[in-house]
This record gives structure tokens, sequence and C-alpha cells, in this order.
């Protein structure tokens, strides 16, 4: 049963190796900011952290619909 499931877990990491770099390494840019926000949120921080890293925002606003569309083909 473990193996089947490890196997699974290989290959989902397999075909969808890309949108998983992507999130971690959006994660990884943020992390300054995530680490802000939740030691004491401010809309100011928000802002600053929308502004200030809009490639890492979009990354991770789109990655839902960049699911979908790997699952599909």
């Amino acid at each position: 049963m473990g193996f089947i499931s490890i196997s699974r877990l290989f290959v989902y990491i397999k075909y969808n190796w890309l949108p998983i770099l992507l999130i971690t390494l959006s994660i990884y840019d943020l992390r300054i900011d995530i680490r802000i926000l939740i030691d004491f949120f401010t809309f100011s921080t928000l802002f600053y952290t929308i502004s200030e890293h809009p490639l890492a925002i979009t990354i991770l606003i789109t990655i839902p619909s960049i699911f979908k569309t790997i699952n599909k083909t």
C-alpha cells in the first residue's frame, strides 16, 4: 500500500515539476514579507509586498489554473 502511494507521488511530481518549482521559488522570494505579514499584519506591508514582488504574486494566483490545464491534457 505504501509503495503504491509513493509511486503515484513520483508520477505526479514527474508530470507537474514545473508548477511545483514555480510555487517553491515564489514562496522563497516572498519568505521575508510573509514572515512580516504573519508577525504584524498591516495593509501597507501587504501593498508593499504586492508592488515589489508582482511576478511571485502572479504565479501564486495563477497556479490553480495551470494545474487545471495540465490535468486535462
